[in-house]
């Protein structure tokens, strides 16, 4: 991750290895939390597989504050995925 910026609550952050699967997702974390003005990412080019991904807070909240928020909230929403589905199919050795 790279992260540019000349204000600490206005900053593109450069994902790189990722697509629009972690950006989308991310992008609506992030805009769940009220002290977030402009939360968006694009692709840089289909060719290349990194995202820029812009983050500007309200206030004197620094903007990598919600970057990691949404980063641990969807860690959080994807291992909840991840249980519930193993709980409900778990593999049963027949017999």
């Amino acid at each position: 991750i790279q992260a540019d910026g000349t204000d600490g609550n206005c900053v593109t952050f450069v994902l790189h290895d990722e697509d629009h699967t972690l950006g989308n997702s991310l992008r609506y974390m992030v805009m769940k939390n009220p002290e977030v003005e402009f939360c968006g990412y694009c692709i840089t080019h289909p060719s290349e597989s990194k995202i820029n991904f812009r983050i500007q807070t309200r206030g004197a909240l620094p903007a990598v504050e919600p970057f990691r928020k949404g980063l641990n909230d969807l860690m959080g929403v994807c291992q909840h995925v991840l249980n519930t589905f193993e709980v409900r199919h778990s593999w049963r050795a027949p017999g």
